[in-house]
């Protein structure tokens, strides 16, 4: 009987410590933190220019292996005139090294930018970065899918998928933020929102 309640003890302890763990994400009417990154084109994008012009669509994914990131960028390329049409701008964030997001890009067609988030520092900021516990980074591994390969210096690290919205001011007016990461915002909820 010991034996089954210190299980039980371990499993719970171990399940209340992985989700204190995990990121919360922002909140509707936080202000958006900053960042500048490299896009794949090579150039700089910025959010202070992008605001400058219209609200921004920022959409945070995992990785070119993943088939549910995939599905919801290819959706976004098949709306981007839609979400331009409102002035607004879309930008998609990953951990992945720019190699890695030429894969993404002939995978989904993608045309806007993307990018590459060395340091973590813009997932961080958004409180989406976790790290990959060594069990699922060895399961992951049974699928041909190395993290310290796909992510260099980032490691095994991901990004809760996530989708904010930010205003010309600078404020998040929407989000989407689900530790399932098989439940995306969809394009209808998204432009509603703009």
């Amino acid at each position: 009987m010991k034996k089954l309640f210190f299980a039980v003890f371990i499993l719970l302890h171990g399940a209340v410590s992985m989700a204190q763990n995990m990121p919360k994400g922002l909140h509707v009417n936080d202000k958006a933190p900053a960042f500048t990154a490299i896009d794949q084109n090579g150039k700089t994008v910025s959010l202070q220019q992008l605001i400058a012009k219209g609200s921004v669509v920022l959409v945070f994914y995992r990785g070119q292996w993943c088939p549910y990131c995939n599905k919801q960028l290819s959706h976004l390329q098949d709306s981007v005139s839609f979400i331009m049409a409102k002035g607004a701008a879309l930008v998609a964030v990953t951990p992945e090294k720019p190699e890695n997001i030429n894969t993404t890009i002939q995978k989904t067609k993608a045309g806007y930018p993307i990018l590459f988030d060395e340091g973590l520092k813009i997932m961080k900021s958004y409180n989406v970065a976790y790290a990959v516990d060594a069990r699922t980074v060895e399961e992951y591994k049974q699928y041909g899918i190395d993290f310290n390969i796909t992510n260099g210096d980032n490691g095994a690290n991901l990004p809760v998928p996530a989708v904010y919205i930010i205003n010309k001011n600078g404020i998040i007016t929407y989000l989407h933020f689900d530790p399932d990461y098989t439940k995306r915002a969809s394009v209808k909820e998204i432009l509603e929102h703009l």
